[in-house]
């Protein structure tokens, strides 16, 4: 609507004692070179877009032709202009802050300059006046202060990104970890019975099919999650996840809410439903992280809050766990937070089949809730 305004006062500006048809030509030149700014600082552009400091370029070069057209005109004697172009000028600086935002590193400096040199220039078609000087000093200033902009941005992006990035790679190097204890573990286990399989071969036959099928089973559970975390290890978009304690499952969850306990002003307290032995290792890992994800949570951003519930039950083909607190202070939703914590988490169950959601309770307080498939967690 403004940029709609601008526009009309341009018109109205330079219509108002002259609508020869020089006048109207030289209006509707930077009416559409105005026109012409909106499709490059409207839509949302991609990160380092070469096109868009190209097409910025142009626009500049096309505005300070017209400048100069015009100034030339002006001398002559042929046309007194009556308004540089407000609306040209506001879309130009709007050029200048996506260009530095969105714009390839390379083009961008190039491109932004020529847009503000073209924004300083335009209050020149109006003459040499000392106030036209410092309009356009003011609208440089304005497109100075775009380009700061669209760069603190850009930096913050940037910044978070190189962060987001070293969050994955120390995940990346705590997934080759837990691997190799994994397989270490597993790979133990079946040397173990294949051995004593061998030794009890003549005595108990049926002992050596016992055997079998453990080592089988261990054997499809290591295949399944190598292939899932060397996925996860080749991939360089794998999420990013806080730094964890390797093989701590479910069943060391009652150490950590001790030492919840010891630190934090809510008692944490654990409810069990079902048999917990005999989980799958990586979902026991990452229900194990959920909760120490939960707690944290509550203990950084819930300091009122007067207790806390973690809840894990085990059904037929679910691990269920959820941590929910009563806290009143408000949070932000996972989706729009800044921590790297929970965005791993969520990446990580789900690799794993599973789901996580996080948001207030319905009688108050924040809950953390995740489900893990266990027959899927086996047979992928």
């Amino acid at each position: 609507m403004a940029f709609g305004l601008l526009a009309l006062f341009d018109f109205a500006a330079s219509t108002a004692d002259d609508s020869s048809i020089a006048t109207l030509l030289l209006l509707v030149v930077p009416m559409g070179l105005a026109v012409a700014t909106v499709p490059l600082w409207l839509p949302v552009h991609r990160p380092g877009s070469r096109g868009l400091p190209l097409a910025a370029l142009a626009l500049a070069t096309a505005s300070l032709a017209v400048t100069a057209g015009v100034v030339f005109l002006s001398g002559g004697g042929i046309l007194v202009a009556r308004s540089w172009g407000l609306a040209e000028s506001a879309g130009l600086i709007g050029v200048v802050f996506v260009v530095t935002r969105w714009g390839a590193p390379r083009l961008a400096l190039g491109a932004a300059v020529a847009a503000g040199l073209a924004v300083a220039a335009m209050p020149l078609r109006l003459g040499t006046d000392s106030l036209l000087v410092i309009f356009g000093l003011l609208q440089a200033l304005a497109a100075a202060g775009a380009a700061g902009v669209g760069l603190y941005l850009r930096v913050v992006a940037a910044g978070r990104e190189r962060a987001i990035a070293l969050v994955r790679a120390e995940q990346r190097a705590e997934f080759a970890r837990d691997l190799h204890d994994f397989i270490a573990h597993h790979v133990t286990g079946i040397v173990v019975q294949a051995q004593g399989a061998r030794f009890v071969a003549e005595q108990d036959p049926r002992r050596v099919i016992v055997a079998l099928e453990q080592i089988e089973r261990a054997g499809a559970e290591t295949m399944a999650s190598m292939r899932r975390m060397v996925g996860i290890l080749r991939n360089p978009d794998a999420p990013p996840d806080a730094p964890l304690a390797p093989l701590a499952g479910v069943t060391d969850l009652m150490p950590l809410l001790t030492g919840f306990n010891g630190t934090a002003n809510a008692p944490a307290r654990l409810h069990v439903d079902g048999d917990l032995d005999g989980l799958p290792v990586e979902v026991s890992t990452s229900a194990y992280r959920v909760v120490m994800e939960g707690l944290t949570n509550t203990r950084q951003h819930a300091p009122d809050a007067r207790a806390v519930n973690v809840s894990v039950r085990r059904t037929p083909d679910w691990l269920l766990v959820r941590v929910a607190d009563d806290g009143a202070t408000p949070r932000t939703a996972p989706a729009r937070g800044h921590g790297f914590g929970l965005i791993g988490l969520t990446e990580r169950v789900r690799a794993l089949g599973g789901t996580i959601t996080a948001g207030p309770g319905v009688a108050g307080g924040w809950v953390l809730d995740a489900a893990f498939p266990l027959r899927s967690a086996v047979a992928r």
